[in-house]
């Protein structure tokens, strides 16, 4: 075993096993480890300049080696295990090592290695295991979007995979004071045990993973946001009312609505044209037979004051026009055996390679020409993981790589692709939706949302989860669609209870957008047009589709959250340049507070409001634990109280509590039924 320093890294070499650990930002550490004869040069979320936060000392001792950047220490031992140690000198992760020379206090003849890159025979790939030590009473936060209750992540174990409903986003911040970017794109798994943390990827050319030390959330997610990108700043458009369904089918309909939004004095910023308004998947452009004059139809919206939004697929149909010249260039995700198709839905279709950049400026080029030349400013990117029909990522081959090495980089990947394009052509206030995110996706103007989500107070309660969870894994700019998205009919006053519930929830959140497939579901005419199936559209969601008492309720809210811009102007500020989620668990802000930490389904939007969701059908009010050390006023009732303890707030349909921190001036006007 040599180990050695070297432009202030530190190096362990081992047979075929090459250990690299050096400074990567503000007190964090970079953690490489390979078995081939060179390293595999891809950063992967990794892509900021951080050499001015990274000062190294390393040193080779006759025990142990050493590595510290600030307040954070790896310490080499002689057996070749790391442990992570904070300035205080207390243990913040250590290696998991079980083989019978080794020399620490878990000694045993197990033969359990803590990096394990074993080799996957006829391919130049590895299986990677990389263990940790657990610890007891240590909370996880962040991860990505899974769909369950649990913020605490400690006990879960988590597919590595994106899905309709799932981002994969592998980075979290430990209750312990040490926050880790598992930084590879790779399909695997990482188990959260109470006997052993383990990371897992089915194939990849690498072990590589950053860690950094810092006192409190905000520390760690500052040193992250440093080394991975921080959001742009979010357009004013964005933090009001986003207008949406399961699909406006012609340009005129689209405009009916949004002139009657005018006329009822009803604020609302975006109104979209979703899937299916093309001529096929894979052309990037509007049927005239429905949307004869886009210009003109985005003079009348801006005229209005409402931007319009347009869906963007990354399916390419076998019969579209640019399916050829993408196939011949290989701007197309292959698949190794097997016929050519990722997705036989409406059209047998393939997705474009985002990881390929010919294929990013091929795609950019057309969605130029036949929407952002029309005036198109805003663009959903659907089916963003990708959704393959089959998950056979053994099958699947990008420009970079086996899909099994770099599937989960494409979301990162499709938002690059249009902010790179909208930024060439000057465009300063990007910010494009996108069902699925990777580490990095922020820095692209990214606005996640949690995918086709069930109608359902059981689905509300995982969509509050979800949302803070990608806020402590890093991605600040998330929404749901407001009363889920499949079911729910306008009619049905289960449903109105359960919207009204979502809605006023949304006015909390990053950005509030009505969308959903409303039942019952309404079939297009004609079925067919020029041999391309067409696609209906679900009932009707706007503010007036739900009865006159909703009706009130919806717009109410809707002016709540207009009032509410210049607070969420200022949050998406500090958002922007100091890493903030505008929505996250009160943890962060209270990290010091048991009982804070302990809560799970009330949080902090921005530095003064904290929001506590109606979770439960029939409910009239619920309990909400107060943070000590502040003053908190109820904003339905004018109620003051003093932190450290749990209250009753009063919640008829109408009111979601919501408590103002002492010395912020935002008052909340609630609708009268």
């Amino acid at each position: 075993m040599a180990v050695w320093t070297e432009d202030g890294k530190l190096y362990r070499k081992m047979g075929r096993e090459t250990l690299i650990i050096e400074a990567w930002g503000r007190n964090a550490l970079r953690v490489r480890a390979f078995k081939s004869a060179k390293c595999d040069e891809n950063d992967w979320a990794l892509t900021e300049d951080v050499s001015k936060h990274s000062k190294p000392r390393a040193q080779v001792g006759s025990e142990d080696a050493s590595i510290t950047n600030g307040g954070i220490t790896a310490i080499l031992n002689s057996e070749g295990w790391l442990s992570f140690i904070n300035a205080k000198e207390e243990i913040l992760l250590e290696e998991y090592w079980r083989n019978r020379n080794n020399l620490s206090r878990y000694c045993c003849p197990l033969n359990i290695e803590a990096r394990e890159l074993k080799p996957i025979p006829a391919q130049q790939a590895w299986k990677l295991s990389a263990r940790f030590e657990a610890r007891d009473g240590e909370k996880i936060y962040g991860m990505g979007q899974y769909q369950d209750s649990h913020l605490d992540k400690k006990g879960s174990i988590l597919e590595l995979q994106h899905r309709n409903t799932q981002a994969s986003v592998p980075f979290y911040i430990s209750s312990l004071g040490y926050g880790f970017l598992w930084n590879n794109p790779a399909v695997g798994r990482a188990t959260f045990a109470s006997n052993i943390t383990e990371w897992e990827a089915d194939a990849t050319q690498k072990l590589d993973y950053w860690i950094c030390a810092g006192d409190e959330p905000k520390d760690i997610m500052l040193s992250y946001l440093e080394a991975t990108g921080f959001s742009p700043m979010m357009p004013d458009f964005a933090m009001g009312y986003w207008q949406c369904r399961l699909r406006y089918r012609t340009q005129e309909e689209l405009l009916s609505v949004a002139r009657r939004m005018k006329q009822e004095n009803v604020p609302c910023s975006v109104i979209v044209a979703d899937f299916f308004h093309w001529t096929i998947q894979g052309e990037f452009m509007f049927d005239e037979n429905d949307w004869p004059d886009v210009p003109a139809m985005i003079d009348e919206l801006n005229s209005l004051g409402i931007k319009l939004m347009v869906s963007i697929w990354p399916t390419v149909d076998s019969r579209s026009r640019n399916f050829r010249e993408m196939a011949e260039k290989g701007l197309l995700v292959t698949n190794d055996r097997g016929p050519q198709i990722h997705m036989n839905w409406m059209g047998e279709c393939v997705f474009f390679d985002a990881t390929n950049p010919a294929a990013r400026e091929f795609i950019w080029k057309r969605a130029k020409e036949n929407y952002y030349d029309k005036g198109v400013r805003i663009f959903w990117l659907d089916e963003a993981e990708p959704e393959y029909g089959d998950y056979d990522f053994d099958n699947n081959r990008y420009y970079i790589g086996p899909a099994e090495q770099v599937t989960n980089v494409y979301p990162a990947m499709y938002a690059k692709a249009f902010y790179d394009g909208m930024t060439a052509e000057g465009q300063k206030d990007v910010l494009n939706l996108a069902r699925c995110a990777w580490a990095g996706s922020q820095k692209y103007g990214a606005l996640t949302w949690s995918g086709d989500v069930y109608s359902s107070f059981r689905s509300m309660r995982d969509q509050l989860t979800a949302g803070l969870s990608m806020a402590m894994a890093g991605i600040p700019w998330w929404n749901s669609d407001l009363g889920g998205f499949i079911g729910g009919a306008p009619s049905d006053e289960n449903f109105r209870e359960l919207l009204a519930r979502w809605f006023q929830w949304g006015v909390f959140t990053p950005v509030m957008r009505m969308h959903g497939d409303r039942m019952p579901y309404e079939p297009p005419t004609p079925e067919y047009r020029n041999g391309v199936r067409q696609f209906g559209s679900g009932a009707p969601n706007e503010v007036w589709s739900f009865g006159e008492k909703m009706e009130k309720l919806l717009k109410g809210y809707i002016n709540m959250r207009e009032k509410l811009r210049p607070y969420i102007k200022e949050t998406m500020k500090a958002c922007q340049k100091k890493g903030t989620p505008p929505m996250r668990p009160l943890v962060y802000d209270y990290p010091q507070d048991e009982n804070a930490v302990n809560e799970t389904d009330a949080y902090m939007f921005g530095a003064s409001l904290l929001v506590a969701p109606v979770l439960e059908e029939d409910a009239t009010e619920r309990s909400v634990y107060l943070p000590a050390g502040e003053t908190w006023t109820e904003a339905y009732t004018g109620k003051e109280y003093e932190g450290g303890q749990t209250v009753t707030a009063k919640a008829p349909l109408e009111v979601i509590p919501v408590f103002v921190k002492k010395g912020c001036d935002v008052s909340l006007e609630y609708p009268r039924l």
